[in-house]
């Protein structure tokens, strides 16, 4: 009994590797992107890249083991439901008060240490985000929502 379990198992994880989920290889930057509507700083740009990008753009840079399921899977739902929350490739398109309202999520979340996700950062050791990291994003948050002047109801 344990030998056919064990063989309907390793068949089963066999079969599941023919069935890939669309990889998200687009564009990270592009004429909607983040950095055409609004001013990012080097620094922070760097940081948005390093620590963001993979599940919050048109583009992630996937690791060996996302070519094996149900691993692979799992990280596309990430990345899936990253971008549909926010997506620094599509940005420019976002009206002028969901643009602030994603900024001031963006400042919320690194504050709260909910982003870059743990799970994420477990892995990918250069995504943690240090004090100053957290105060620059921050800090650009503020400045750019300023500018956009989007009236607080």
């Amino acid at each position: 009994m344990k030998k056919i379990f064990g063989f309907g198992f390793l068949a089963l994880f066999i079969i599941i590797q023919f069935i890939r989920p669309e990889e998200n290889l687009g564009e990270a930057e592009s004429s909607t992107d983040v950095t055409h509507f609004i001013n990012v700083p080097e620094q922070v740009m760097t940081t948005l890249q390093a620590s963001c990008y993979d599940c919050h753009s048109n583009h992630t840079a996937y690791p060996w083991y996302s070519k094996v399921n149900p691993v692979g899977w799992w990280l596309n739902s990430h990345v899936n439901k990253g971008k549909s929350e926010l997506n620094f490739s599509d940005f420019a398109d976002y009206d002028i008060k969901r643009m602030d309202h994603k900024l001031e999520e963006i400042a919320e979340e690194v504050q709260e240490g909910h982003m870059p996700l743990p799970t994420y950062a477990w892995i990918h050791r250069d995504a943690i985000l240090s004090e100053e990291q957290i105060s620059q994003i921050v800090a650009w948050v503020d400045t750019e929502r300023q500018k956009l002047d989007v009236p607080q109801e």
